[in-house]
């Protein structure tokens, strides 16, 4: 028997409608925008310094919808690497996302322990993650000694600094370990976006502008003195220092497009 399709019998099931949205990263200083090398600026234990170096991953981000359930971008589409000497670096573009309105973001400040541990050969370590090429590698963002993603690294001169070239470095690391029980320094920040909604169509853009205020590392649950901790690696105190930049972050406004 032949089947047949009646003229009223079609799928009704809408197809998914996808949009963009942008976060951009702003680095600041306080009330001034980042300036590099150029600008002394002072810390909360009364320290000038400058910033020579400011770069820091972002990943694994989610967007919080109106009615409070989220959108994961796909992990391949999910880590970013923010340079302060790189502009472009500092818009992430984020496609194929679910329309509708969004109230909030979430994202991880640094490299997860699924990719920290992956095979470098295999595609998930590569492109930003590329520890061998790339900006990973130009900008020096893994520990090959301890093998892991340097999470933010941040460097730059100050007369407070007790190193013989008057440098102070902070590159803070660390996922939990490979084969043994290490450092942490995974933080997760969530913001909302007070008063405005970013809105996702497939004609409108919404530009999220975060910003990243760079006093917040030395002025957090911890005051960071750069005299008593000129240089911070994979030290027991990175934690205090993981724990103050997760606060530098806040959402100043939203610009539809």
């Amino acid at each position: 028997m032949a089947s047949c399709q009646f003229p009223d019998e079609k799928d009704d099931t809408d197809p998914i409608e996808t949009g963009t949205i942008q976060l951009q990263f702003d680095n600041i200083a306080g009330n001034q925008d980042l300036q590099l090398d150029s600008v002394r600026y002072q810390n909360s234990a009364g320290e000038d310094f400058t910033v020579s170096i400011l770069n820091y991953y972002i990943s694994n981000i989610k967007l919080i919808r109106m009615d409070g359930s989220v959108f994961t971008v796909p992990q391949d589409s999910s880590y970013f690497l923010i340079r302060e000497s790189n502009r472009e670096s500092q818009k992430l573009t984020i496609r194929n996302v679910l329309t509708g309105e969004y109230t909030g973001v979430e994202f991880t400040i640094g490299v997860d322990s699924l990719r920290s541990v992956m095979d470098p050969s295999q595609p998930g370590r590569k492109g930003i993650l590329d520890k061998d090429s790339g900006p990973t590698n130009e900008e020096a963002m893994y520990w090959d000694w301890n093998p892991g993603y340097i999470f933010l690294k941040m460097e730059g001169s100050s007369d407070s600094s007790t190193t013989a070239n008057g440098k102070y470095f902070y590159h803070i690391g660390g996922f939990g370990g490979l084969t043994a029980p290490t450092l942490n320094n995974i933080k997760t920040v969530k913001l909302n976006f007070p008063g405005q909604k970013a809105i996702v169509t497939t004609s409108i853009v919404s530009n999220v502008l975060i910003q990243a205020n760079i006093l917040k590392i030395f002025d957090g649950p911890t005051q960071l003195s750069i005299k008593e901790n000129p240089g911070v690696m994979f030290t027991p105190f990175s934690k205090n220092v993981a724990d103050n930049y997760a606060g530098m972050f806040s959402v100043k406004e939203i610009k539809i497009n």
